[in-house]
């Protein structure tokens, strides 16, 4: 039964960092996940109180972020709220509309289309999704090493927990 909890809790964490890329995957809530199915297959032992602060810190903070580095990202370089808006929209829908290349496509249309509503200015619309490009990387890398630090921390806890 261990080794099938394993095997679960490492696709789980899998599941978590291909999240971390795409966004239709459930990213750090996957992590999470793995966590639980670690302490009802095998053990919540090693888990004490500190352990689930520390991680629940991580799991908000990454939810928190992703949003206000997108979004701060976009109005550093003059978006309004709708180019924010259409930056979200890209996200979700750009991949299903063109897989693999919606992923950062989708975005930046996302934000220049909300900007040309706001603002019908071409220039400025296409600045503002250049934006949008650069917060979605941001956000990726940012999600990245946060969601590697949850893991380490969950590892190092069993280990020495």
């Amino acid at each position: 039964m261990e080794i099938v909890a394993w095997i679960i809790v490492i696709a789980l964490l899998a599941v978590g960092m291909a999240g971390a890329v795409f966004p239709i995957l459930p990213g750090v809530l996957a992590i999470y996940a793995a966590f639980f199915v670690y302490g009802f297959m095998i053990s919540f032992d090693p888990f004490g109180f500190w352990f689930w602060f520390i991680q629940t810190v991580f799991l908000v903070a990454i939810f928190i972020a992703d949003y206000v580095v997108s979004a701060k990202s976009v109005t550093k370089y003059g978006g309004s709220r709708a180019s924010v808006v259409g930056s979200t929209i890209g996200i979700l829908i750009g991949p299903f509309v063109i897989p693999v290349a919606g992923l950062v496509i989708g975005p930046f249309l996302g934000a220049v289309m909300g900007e040309l509503l706001h603002k019908p200015d071409f220039r400025s619309a296409l600045k503002v999704g250049w934006g949008s490009l650069i917060g979605l990387l941001s956000s990726t890398v940012m999600k990245i090493v946060l969601q590697m630090l949850m893991i380490v921390i969950f590892v190092v806890w069993i280990i020495w927990g």
